[in-house]
């Protein structure tokens, strides 16, 4: 192995001209020259096509927008009636004589006779509220409502039925202190509303005052129905 192994060259030593690494650096310049060469001349050479392609293109079909009139439907009148077909009438068709009697005469200084006046109807009169709803006074209960409650008798039916309850009784004080009218608008039934308004009617008030004069109100006024053990 030791034959093989590399020896040094002595005829370089002795010849340094036949040494290649000496040139390196010309022959690589000389490369490059050469190739900057080869590649301006290819750059200056015109490429030219034998034949030059004609690209056509196909026109597109114009399309035309055409605008679309509404037209508009003219309502015809109806025509008119056919005229009656006249019908023949036969010669031998005699057609009397109306005589129309016309008296002229006209006495001016009689006296014209006018028919009678349609009869005038009654026109009828709306009654009109004449109560107040608030006054300065209001109406008074004379005695109070303690006193009214003690004249209630519980009907039987609302005791077997045990109803209990408050009926609103609605009614009009007049300039006396009187009950006009007694309505109930709030009500429990089993006989106690007419008991209710029993009672009411029975009721004396101080009437109500506007401006110093008594004057009708309306008034409301509870009644209560309970049943004691």
């Amino acid at each position: 192995m030791n034959e093989n192994k590399l020896k040094p060259n002595y005829e370089i030593r002795r010849r340094p001209e036949s040494n290649l690494q000496n040139y390196y650096t010309i022959l690589l310049e000389t490369g490059l020259i050469i190739a900057l060469l080869i590649l301006t001349a290819l750059v200056r050479i015109e490429l030219t096509a034998s034949e030059a392609e004609v690209i056509t293109m196909d026109e597109q079909e114009a399309v035309e927008m055409e605008e679309i009139v509404q037209t508009r439907q003219i309502e015809q009148p109806p025509p008119p009636p056919r005229p009656p077909v006249p019908v023949a009438v036969p010669d031998d068709y005699i057609i009397d004589d109306v005589d129309i009697m016309i008296d002229a005469e006209l006495d001016l200084g009689g006296t014209l006779s006018m028919p009678p006046p349609p009869p005038q109807r009654e026109e009828e009169k709306e009654e009109e509220d004449d109560f107040f709803v608030l006054v300065e006074q209001m109406p008074e209960l004379i005695g109070g409502l303690q006193a009214l409650q003690r004249e209630v008798r519980y009907p039987e039916r609302a005791l077997r039925a045990n109803i209990e309850g408050r009926v609103i009784v609605q009614f009009i004080v007049n300039e006396r202190g009187e009950v006009e009218n007694p309505q109930v608008i709030r009500g429990i039934g089993g006989g106690c509303d007419e008991e209710a308004i029993r009672v009411v009617k029975q009721a004396k008030f101080k009437p109500g005052m506007q401006r110093g004069r008594p004057v009708r109100v309306q008034y409301n006024l509870p009644v209560i129905f309970r049943i004691r053990n």
